[in-house]
């Protein structure tokens, strides 16, 4: 079911030359959406390629990726990837950011693996599934994940977006919290509120022209 996580209150930096009355207070409201498809293309677009920026753009973090995955029966409540996107949107609808997640009932599909933690929780008598995983499904490529418009609010949200994914964790009476193959300044900024940090290792191949 779509809920609300509640209404905020956001005061951006004063522009030079511009007095403080000038600069109007931004009220935002964030919610979770059980589907991709309640979202525009346009608006969770506008969201990605603002946090990505054009030379590092992302076609993973895409509306037309992610909602492949739900539409295909890939990514969907059967398959234990209960989609609980977020969305930030201020007084005349516009959506300011965006975050992909997905309630999980086990830790396949991530390429991040934690069942030994699974297994810890079980030992003590306490559940770990289900878990909260921020993530693409299925696609270890790196890239932000906590996507927001490029505005003068914009560290503001960031904070409240990743306070939201811990109170959503705490509602819920999670296990646990995941955001995985973030970028590397989104990792450290996460590290600086409170996450615990994970690195892992990839082996990548290029074709440097090689030949038969």
């Amino acid at each position: 079911m779509d809920f609300s996580l509640g209404d905020f209150t956001l005061s951006g930096s004063r522009p030079e030359g511009v007095s403080g009355n000038d600069v109007k207070p931004k009220v935002v409201s964030l919610s979770v959406l059980s589907s991709i498809s309640d979202v525009s293309s346009e608006d969770w677009d506008a969201c990605t390629l603002d946090a990505a920026g054009l030379e590092k753009f992302n076609p993973f973090l895409t509306h037309g990726f992610l909602s492949s995955l739900e539409e295909s029966g890939s990514a969907v409540e059967e398959t234990g990837w209960m989609p609980r996107h977020i969305i930030a949107k201020d007084e005349s609808d516009t959506i300011l950011g965006v975050v992909p997640v997905y309630l999980k009932s086990h830790s396949y599909g991530e390429f991040v693996f934690d069942h030994s933690w699974a297994d810890a929780y079980y030992s003590f008598g306490s559940r770990y599934y289900p878990k909260l995983q921020c993530c693409v499904p299925f696609t270890p490529v790196t890239g932000p994940r906590i996507l927001v418009r490029n505005t003068s609010f914009r560290d503001q949200l960031f904070d409240i977006m990743v306070s939201a994914l811990k109170d959503m964790t705490a509602k819920f009476q999670l296990s646990s919290l995941h955001i995985t193959f973030s970028s590397e300044n989104e990792w450290l900024k996460l590290s600086e509120r409170g996450f615990l940090q994970r690195i892992g290792m990839q082996y990548h191949w290029k074709n440097r022209n090689y030949k038969r």
